[in-house]
């Protein structure tokens, strides 16, 4: 069974773009792997970079570089362990995070 599209007659020459360039940007930052991987990692908590670099199967500074980039959009925040001021967990921002699921979710609905 198919459905035929109403035929117009004159093109819509006033359609207004939708304004995409967040999702666009959260589209570019879980494009790559690891970053998206870190990101669904810290849906279960807090990690530091060691524990996250060891589950990627990746050096220490390529995680903390990917972390950088998702820290500059927000969507994770940095704390020093009370314990041991050396060891920097990573968490995810939810309200961004939430925010940019809405931005993605806005175009694919």
């Amino acid at each position: 069974m198919s459905t035929s599209l109403p035929v117009i007659c004159v093109p819509r020459l006033d359609l207004e773009a939708p304004d995409v360039a967040e999702a666009v940007a959260i589209g570019a930052l879980v494009a790559d792997g690891t970053r998206a991987s870190i990101l669904r990692m810290l849906r279960d908590g807090p990690h530091c970079v060691c524990e996250l670099a060891a589950a990627l199967g990746e050096r220490e500074n390529n995680v903390s570089n990917h972390l950088a980039k998702l820290r500059d959009a927000g969507l994770v925040r940095a704390s020093r362990h009370e314990a041991n001021a050396r060891f920097l967990y990573y968490e995810r921002d939810e309200a961004v995070v939430g925010r940019a699921r809405a931005a993605v979710e806005e175009i694919l609905r």
